[in-house]
């Protein structure tokens, strides 16, 4: 991406997270555009219908820029007998809590359907996680207009998103509160890299600009980030606070206690 372009996202170098799940709703994404940053809408566990609402609602309360994320849909199992297994063995715990065990199920999310919904939106940007999409879906995007980040864990998927044209990188450290979106499950040795050394390790593979992500949530974490070469820091639990953060507007209330 041009400095310009870069310019034009970042307005100020911050990024609210896309947190599946309700925390990332329309209005937190909106109050992040209107106070200078970027906020993704997040995409995983929604219908392509239910995303494309939201987009249109983020549009209709900003002009500010504003990005969507997608999960890349992994594989099913190499091993169904080993997860059929592991569900089994849930069974005692399940039925101790009052419930049961369903079925292990493997689908992708609707991957093609919101692939389609978000390309005919066109938002400013685009991001991925668990997963780089193949230089096509990259293409088809950065041809309507919209910019394409990848979240990477380590150098080799760093290299594989810039293979596949990514715009921007989001470097995604240990320190992650939820999760990180590796693009397999792998516990092979040499792979928990922390946030400031991949940003410098990632840098020695490629010059696509990174996003910093993991762990922060402070001025001083987000001023170290930037120090070490990232263009903006992405913080999500730092925003589950937010007034408008679906994390706050469908918490259940404690009823108020009752007057001595």
């Amino acid at each position: 991406m041009t400095v310009h372009e870069l310019r034009d996202l970042f307005r100020l170098p911050v990024a609210v997270a896309p947190m599946a799940g309700g925390p990332s709703n329309p209005a937190l994404v909106a109050a992040a555009a209107e106070a200078g940053a970027i906020g993704f809408l997040a995409g995983g566990y929604k219908t392509a219908s239910a995303l494309a609402a939201e987009i249109a609602e983020v549009r209709a309360a900003t002009a500010g820029p504003f990005g969507v994320n997608l999960f890349v849909p992994g594989e099913p199992s190499p091993e169904p007998e080993r997860v059929v297994a592991y569900v089994a063995s849930l069974a005692e715990d399940a039925r101790a809590a009052g419930g049961t065990v369903g079925g292990p199920v493997w689908d992708d999310d609707g991957w093609a359907d919101k692939l389609a919904a978000v390309l005919a939106a066109a938002p400013p940007l685009v991001s991925f996680t668990f997963g780089c999409p193949s230089a096509e879906v990259v293409a088809g995007f950065r041809a309507a207009g919209t910019a394409v980040a990848v979240t990477v864990t380590s150098p080799a998927e760093a290299q594989a998103a810039t293979a596949a044209g990514a715009d921007l990188l989001c470097a995604q450290g240990i320190e992650a509160g939820a999760h990180r979106g590796t693009f397999s499950n792998s516990d092979s040795p040499g792979q928990d890299y922390g946030l400031l050394s991949l940003i410098g390790e990632v840098a020695r593979v490629t010059g696509v600009p990174q996003i910093a992500a993991g762990g922060i949530v402070s001025p001083a974490q987000v001023r170290a980030v930037l120090a070490a070469g990232a263009v903006a820091a992405q913080c999500g639990t730092a925003f589950l606070r937010c007034p408008e953060s679906g994390a706050r507007r469908t918490r259940p209330r404690s009823p108020a206690p009752a007057s001595p």
